[in-house]
């Protein structure tokens, strides 16, 4: 088990699928979110929520960011890194639940020099599948004060800063639309 908390980002606007795809059911599971808590909570030693409201029908620690306008991921990393009294948080979303275990622990085990270190393919770095530390706060203070808010641009804003390449693209697939979300319930 790994020793790092992780929080599965589910407060976005899911305007592509057109209602939130966080309660949808999947994989025999009520929720999205349920079956990627479920996941996580056999891989990472503590899993925590990050949402806007507690819209969810189980049990599951909650960090809500205090933004209900704004969809932003910076946002809610703001309010994650915040919170949270640990040196380091992997960070993952609700709508990407085929990542497998072994891509957890390699980036878990690459991050210890850096303040990010995040999943890529060879098409994308997944900017929200990765360790991020703490001392990541005030570079995200910065930019939301500049009202940035990609994580492209943290990338951009500090030294030590790694992506860990995988060949496996399938696992990062997201499920954004209904066209997904129909392929891969099943």
């Amino acid at each position: 088990m790994l020793d790092i908390p992780c929080v599965i980002l589910s407060g976005g606007a899911s305007r592509r699928m057109g209602e939130d795809k966080s309660l949808m059911p999947f994989k025999g599971f009520d929720t999205l979110i349920e079956y990627q808590h479920n996941k996580l909570s056999k891989i990472f030693s503590t899993v925590y929520i990050s949402s806007k409201t507690n819209k969810f029908n189980f049990p599951a620690k909650l960090l809500l960011d205090q933004s209900s306008e704004i969809f932003s991921p910076m946002i809610a990393l703001h309010a994650i890194l915040s919170s949270l009294k640990a040196e380091k948080v992997f960070i993952t979303t609700v709508d990407v639940p085929f990542v497998k275990q072994s891509t957890f622990e390699l980036l878990v085990k690459n991050s210890l020099p850096n303040q990010l270190t995040l999943a890529k393919d060879i098409s994308y770095t997944h900017n929200l599948c990765g360790v991020f530390s703490c001392s990541l706060l005030p570079f995200i203070t910065l930019l939301l004060d500049d009202d940035i808010h990609k994580i492209r641009a943290l990338r951009n804003h500090i030294d030590t800063y790694q992506e860990v390449l995988f060949s496996d693209v399938e696992q990062f697939v997201n499920i954004n639309t209904k066209d997904e979300y129909n392929k891969y319930i099943l």
